[in-house]
């Protein structure tokens, strides 16, 4: 039986993207604080920078393997009953990680949290989606997104600020009446605008999807340290590859795939979902990269290494909202071009001076990158999400949430591993490999950010023509 419901903007529809968005924002607010004490972390409890990344690397990789079960969680339960599970899962894990006597109970904690995000990030752009006036999607998907994009401004200063006043451990403890706050706004105000279905889930291929994850991220983060060419490297990469093969056989010939592969049929929405995750993949390789230089290069404190991130974070979540309305009055192509250059900007500028950069140039350029990402992530969701027929929404939606946090995962694994492996050539001179190791990350993000807007002006050579709703 249809549930009939008018599509409007109105206080409960407000209240739960603002539900769903501070659990995302926790989530992200965090993960990026976290990467502030890393140097911290690895003097606390004994462990290097290849096994201290795994604080970030772990909970991104549990999004990607909870999001890709969004559609299915979407059709089978209630949306306030999945709410309200993922708050008190990722209310669980803040307070043990709160808590934590060691690195491994402080991780267990994270993949809690992962999978109390991974559960309601989707459900935020899933409310949106089907609750927004079309009209004002674009404005309303910058909202959503504006909540998450305030998150790096506040992570990485708050964590800079708690960790010389308080230590680590107080950064869980702040989010605590965050998480109350909002599971009483998601408690009052989540209502249900589809009905329940009975569906099928899809075992074989979701293990065969998590194994590829799962074997792709440890390839990643073990070759720090047992190199790229190693025999369990290689070995990790071809499994990953292999099970991606069999998934995307059986998902084509499943009634009830984990994620319905048709989405991709639609060559602007792959053209997308390509760019969306290669912007992500610089967003998270910075916010790993210019905290830890300028501890571990510059010797600045906690603090100034968290709000040298703060100005761009906060351009960028101003701009978001406001980039919205432009794609509703102007239509995607302009403001997301616009967003790719600034992007390429600032990914050039890092390049250039990587070898001798002070905290205020980093600050400078990260306001590029923050206003470009602005204009150009949000957007281009929003533009991928638009070429598909409205029953494929909630998984294009399952694809973009999660590409977005494996992307995440990867590029933490990636950009460490690079520092790490040059780390490992100078031993003796800590400061000067992380140097040389950032430069040469920083020239690769260069690299994806052309391939970025390649990606997009790609994406619109295609007319959007009729589709199916």
């Amino acid at each position: 039986m249809e549930i009939e419901y008018e599509r409007n903007i109105d206080l409960k529809l407000i209240l739960s993207i603002l539900a769903t968005g501070l659990m995302s924002f926790t989530g992200v607010v965090v993960e990026t604080a976290m990467n502030i004490t890393f140097p911290t972390l690895m003097q606390e409890f004994k462990i290097g920078i290849s096994a201290v990344q795994w604080i970030t690397t772990g909970y991104l990789l549990i999004l990607a393997v909870v999001i890709p079960i969004s559609s299915f969680l979407k059709k089978r339960f209630k949306t306030k009953s999945l709410f309200l599970f993922a708050n008190l899962v990722f209310f669980a894990g803040t307070v043990l990680c709160a808590v934590a006597p060691s690195f491994q109970l402080l991780l267990a904690g994270r993949l809690l949290q992962g999978i109390g995000t991974g559960i309601a990030l989707p459900l935020m752009f899933n409310i949106v989606l089907e609750q927004s006036p079309l009209d004002k999607l674009g404005l309303m998907m910058g909202i959503a997104t504006v909540i998450t994009a305030i998150a790096p401004a506040v992570g990485p200063s708050l964590g800079g600020a708690i960790v010389n006043s308080f230590g680590w451990r107080m950064i869980f403890v702040v989010l605590l009446p965050v998480l109350i706050l909002s599971f009483f706004a998601g408690l009052f105000s989540i209502r249900q605008v589809k009905p329940i279905e009975t569906v099928k889930f899809d075992l074989f291929g979701y293990l065969f999807l998590v194994l590829c994850f799962v074997s792709f991220i440890f390839a990643t983060s073990l070759a720090g340290t047992a190199g790229w060419i190693s025999i369990p490297v290689v070995g990790l990469f071809i499994l990953s590859v292999v099970t991606l093969i069999i998934f995307c056989r059986h998902s084509i010939n499943s009634d009830a795939p984990v994620i319905n592969l048709k989405v991709f049929n639609y060559k602007p929405f792959s053209y997308s979902v390509a760019a969306f995750l290669l912007i992500q993949f610089i967003c998270l390789g910075l916010g790993f990269l210019i905290p830890n230089y300028s501890q571990i290069v510059s010797g600045e404190s906690a603090l100034i290494a968290g709000c040298i991130l703060l100005p761009g974070c906060i351009l960028g979540a101003v701009f978001t909202p406001f980039s919205g309305r432009l794609f509703d009055k102007l239509g995607a192509k302009k403001p997301i071009i616009a967003g790719n250059i600034l992007i390429i900007v600032s990914t050039l500028c890092f390049s250039i001076f990587a070898e001798n950069v002070t905290s205020l140039y980093f600050a400078v350029f990260y306001l590029f990158f923050g206003a470009g990402q602005s204009f150009s992530s949000g957007n281009t969701m929003t533009n991928g999400l638009k070429q598909l027929p409205e029953k494929l929404n909630s998984d294009g939606n399952a694809v973009f949430t999660t590409l977005q946090q494996l992307a995440g995962a990867i590029a933490t694994s990636i950009v460490s591993t690079i520092v790490s492996t040059a780390q490992a050539k100078m031993p003796d001179n800590i400061a000067a490999a992380t140097r040389s190791g950032s430069h040469n990350a920083f020239i690769l993000l260069f690299l994806l950010a052309l391939l970025i807007i390649l990606l997009s002006i790609r994406s619109f050579s295609y007319r959007e023509g009729n589709r199916e709703r």
